[in-house]
């Protein structure tokens, strides 16, 4: 090893030789960046590592192999994940999280890397209070919904899926004076909403964290239509109360115009990732790496104000983070 090399070597604290890996809950844009940092962080500090398929339902099957540094090249620019994903009923049990720790210890894994959402960090979190196995959390998601984290892996990507979105309904929209009521994933959250409607210049905006009466938004609309507005575009998530069908017959009902549902569904998790997740990816999974050789275990390692930011697996679905408030009142104010 040369000198430069030892500058970033990192004492290993927690005596690893073999760790796991592994993607779990929705796909998100970057978590294959995530995937190959993992893989090849450990490699430089000379672990072997174990990559497991279909996350926890494939640790319930003992579904993995060795993989290396060359079984990761060329993946950071695809998205989905090269590891593929499940949800598991299995792993819902103790009697199957039991045999996942079993395959576990039969490939002689010392710690794991777990890159998903709440869901996943659960399962996580389990392993790790019933079979004292090392685990560290990624967070993989386009929902940006978790806890110690300002960005999710995946949120910046799906943003921009959806913006184009927006943008080519907004030509079609002006051509036929016609109202869109566009429903943008975020599950129980708003963050991708409020951001697709800033940057598309929605004329209303609709989350689950501020809910109104839908009176209120069909006054919306026909105050823009007032105002020479001749088309409308209406952002709403996907957690939003009443749906987004509801959302359509309140305005038609107020307006007496034509309004149309786009549901944009599951192609905002897929595509290239953008720049921004890349990066962010490739952060984590070296510091999620690290953060194991030191010692740590059942955490989410995140990214606040661009420092790592450490936070316990349980913290990251028993507190709420919040939407921006400040682009929430952005979009709304500059809508008219």
């Amino acid at each position: 090893m040369t000198k430069a090399e030892q500058i970033f070597q990192v004492e290993n604290l927690a005596g690893l030789r073999r760790i796991g890996v592994l993607t779990s809950g929705g796909d998100a844009p970057g978590m294959n960046a995530a995937v190959r940092a993992v893989v090849r962080t450990a490699s430089f500090h000379g672990l072997e590592v174990v990559g497991i398929r279909r996350g926890f339902n494939g640790l319930h099957d003992g579904d993995m192999d060795l993989i290396g540094p060359r079984d990761v090249a060329n993946i950071i620019q695809r998205g989905g994940t090269k590891l593929l994903t499940a949800r598991s009923e299995a792993w819902r049990t103790p009697e199957g999280r039991a045999q996942g720790a079993e395959h576990l210890r039969h490939w002689k894994v010392d710690g794991l890397v777990v890159i998903g959402g709440d869901g996943s960090f659960r399962g996580a979190h389990l392993l790790a209070q019933e079979h004292g196995f090392r685990v560290m959390g990624v967070p993989g998601t386009i929902d940006n919904d978790l806890y110690g984290t300002d960005y999710t892996i995946g949120y910046h990507t799906a943003v921009e899926t959806a913006l184009d979105a927006v943008d080519r309904l907004r030509d079609t929209g002006a051509s036929h004076e016609r109202i869109f009521v566009v429903e943008v994933m975020g599950r129980h959250a708003g963050h991708i909403a409020i951001e697709v409607a800033l940057a598309g210049g929605a004329e209303e905006v609709l989350v689950p964290e501020r809910p109104k009466p839908l009176a209120e938004v069909a006054q919306t609309v026909r105050q823009s239509q007032e105002r020479g507005k001749t088309s409308s575009i209406v952002i709403v998530a996907e957690g939003y109360p009443g749906g987004t069908d509801a959302v359509a017959r309140a305005i038609t009902e107020n307006t007496g115009e034509e309004t149309r549902v786009s549901i944009l569904g599951h192609i905002q998790r897929g595509g290239t990732p953008v720049a921004h997740d890349r990066v962010l990816a490739s952060v984590l999974g070296q510091a999620a790496v690290e953060a194991l050789l030191a010692g740590r275990s059942g955490e989410m390692v995140g990214e606040v104000c661009q420092q790592l930011n450490y936070v316990p697996f349980e913290e990251t679905w028993t507190k709420r983070k919040d939407v921006s408030t400040n682009k929430y009142r952005c979009a709304r104010l500059l809508s008219c």
